[in-house]
């Protein structure tokens, strides 16, 4: 068999491994779902929010935006009451990537229904921290914690590992396609520019502390993932470059080390390798070459 097929064999298989653990049994359905069916979008093809969720820096920019939403207190009292991170971690994954393609490129009506089933998730959301602080999911100022964490931290691995970084008009027209989602979700006045974005994420900051339960929730993210021996370099990889792109006063109380000049060097490289790696393996393989497509 000659070399370049072998490859292409390998990469389709790592490439189907990688896309089954992110978007779970049913991900092949619903990739033909949101991609092949006819109907308006709510974001047009060349749309810097369809060059960032469809990027493999996503898997460094997801991980940071967990760890920096744990930060705050109410919004960790959530998600370690209801839902089930610990207990499986792959499937809160799988429904978020899920929710996140099916707004970025699926129908205006998919879209509208998967929000939907999303703020429904929500109402039922609601509880009392150890400390006797009530929180609920379906708060707006939570859900703008939560936007804004994850929009400046998609935002930032995908500039510094994304395959096209945007340009700071691009960057801007990212946080207000952003803002779309965030609106219909129930968050009032999201950023719609990057410096409001900075703006926002600055005014949550007296509200944030580590909490045991963020340090805990830390630790399972970065060290203690459940994951086959052969994945877990590449993990821990992502969990580094994730952890490299985090604010330096987010560190401390997560008890997360700041080491600039091995981020700025070994971190930096081997993110790169790792997502131009992951990039690749999600790359469909030409059909000239190969009688089936790897996962995309």
């Amino acid at each position: 068999m000659p070399s370049s097929a072998k490859l292409d064999r390998v990469r389709s298989a790592v490439g189907s491994a990688i896309f089954a653990r992110v978007a779970g049994a049913d991900g092949p359905a619903n990739r033909a779902r949101i991609h092949l069916t006819p109907g308006p979008r709510w974001f047009a093809e060349d749309a810097p929010i369809r060059r960032v969720h469809g990027d493999a820096s996503m898997f460094v920019g997801g991980l940071r935006a967990l760890l920096l939403q744990s930060l705050h207190p109410l919004a960790m009292a959530g998600v370690a009451g209801h839902s089930g991170f610990r207990g499986d971690p792959w499937g809160r994954l799988q429904r978020t990537s899920t929710f996140l393609a099916v707004t970025t490129f699926g129908t205006a009506e998919h879209a509208e229904q998967a929000v939907e089933r999303v703020r429904a998730v929500h109402s039922r959301v609601r509880g009392t921290t150890a400390a006797g602080e009530p929180y609920a999911a379906s708060d707006p100022h939570l859900l703008g914690w939560v936007h804004v964490a994850e929009v400046d931290s998609f935002l930032r691995a995908h500039q510094a590992y994304g395959s096209q970084p945007l340009d700071a008009a691009d960057r801007d027209r990212y946080v207000a396609e952003t803002a779309q989602v965030a609106a219909a979700l129930g968050v009032v006045d999201p950023p719609r520019t990057e410096t409001e974005l900075a703006a926002q994420l600055a005014a949550y900051r007296p509200e944030l502390r580590g909490t045991p339960a963020a340090r805990d929730a830390a630790r399972f993210l970065l060290l203690q993932a459940p994951l086959p021996l052969a994945a877990r370099l590449g993990y821990g990889v992502l969990a580094a470059a994730a952890v490299g792109l985090l604010p330096r006063w987010a560190r401390w109380p997560l008890r997360l080390p700041y080491l600039p000049l091995t981020e700025a060097t070994v971190v930096r490289a081997a993110g790169w390798s790792i997502t131009s790696g992951i990039r690749f393996a999600l790359t469909p393989v030409p059909s000239s070459r190969a009688g089936a497509p790897a996962a995309a």
